[in-house]
């Protein structure tokens, strides 16, 4: 598998300049900034689709800047473009597993597998599996370990699902991660809301962590359903009013957390079960309603 559209470094973050860029194809403001492309502009689709068919991500982006008539070649998410660099990018087992099921275009499989769990931040004692998207925890006695995601948000609004595919444990927290937050500890405890910079909902007990103290429960009702495994919780952000919210199947749940910081903001998990399984999936922006 290629990390040609995803990238194996560490995290980084998405700020104006990189939401631009990850948004280019098919953004009128974009196309317009890029003026005539002179005698390539004018080169049949079909030919221009048959060579960027052989790019990356980055070189795409660029090439969606020179001109409208490539912008608008781009703007198919569904196209051979996009589908020949998915092909080549995202494992076998992802694209005909259903973990990617809710994300109809290659264009959206991709920049999903750019923010996918990182392999290079995150625990010792876990790794990101070969479909590029679940994170296997080892059976390490005493010990709590966590993964960021590779992409933070500074600005915006975004939404990804994450989903237990093994053992909760005694913990099992979901939430948020600034790049100082810890990514392991000895014991069996929540790590994500263990300090000032991370952020978390404890599926087992349903409690909302920051700052090493429980914020109350979650979500607030009566008898309030646990956590199913294989259930997919949809993680909303949103960075414009500072709020992270949780939905189940159809349903929101409510917004968890208020007053976010100014700062760059991770999506992150924490597990203590040997052997357990967690998958997250980038869905992009959220749709309202």
């Amino acid at each position: 598998m290629s990390g040609a559209a995803g990238g194996g470094g560490g995290s980084s973050c998405q700020g104006a300049a990189a939401a631009a860029s990850c948004s280019s194809a098919g953004s009128p403001y974009a196309a317009a900034a890029g003026g005539s492309a002179g005698v390539a502009g004018r080169l049949p689709a079909r030919v221009l689709e048959h060579v960027f068919s052989y790019l990356e991500m980055s070189d795409l982006m660029r090439c969606a800047l020179v001109c409208w008539h490539w912008n608008n070649i781009l703007a198919d998410e569904n196209s051979e473009v996009w589908r020949s660099l998915c092909n080549r990018s995202l494992s076998e087992e992802a694209l005909r597993s259903d973990i990617l099921c809710n994300l109809p275009t290659y264009r959206g499989k991709l920049k999903a597998f750019q923010h996918a769990l990182s392999s290079h931040d995150c625990s010792r004692n876990v790794y990101v599996k070969k479909n590029g998207f679940t994170l296997h925890r080892n059976p390490i006695a005493q010990s709590t370990d966590g993964a960021r995601g590779k992409i933070g948000f500074s600005e915006g609004r975004h939404a990804w699902e994450i989903w237990w595919e093994g053992p909760l444990g005694t913990v099992a927290v979901i939430g948020l991660a600034t790049k100082r937050a810890a990514m392991q500890c000895q014991g069996y405890v929540a790590l994500l809301g263990s300090d000032d910079q991370s952020w978390g909902w404890n599926l087992v007990d349903n409690n909302l962590l920051h700052n090493g103290e429980v914020n109350g429960n979650f979500p607030q009702c009566n008898n309030a359903p646990k956590y199913q495994i294989g259930e997919r919780i949809r993680v909303i952000l949103d960075m414009d009013d500072k709020t992270l919210a949780f939905e189940r199947g159809f349903e929101f749940l409510g917004i968890a957390f208020r007053g976010l910081p100014k700062a760059c903001l991770f999506p992150a998990v924490s597990a203590v079960y040997g052997n357990t399984e967690v998958t997250m999936v980038y869905l992009g922006k959220p749709l309202d309603g």
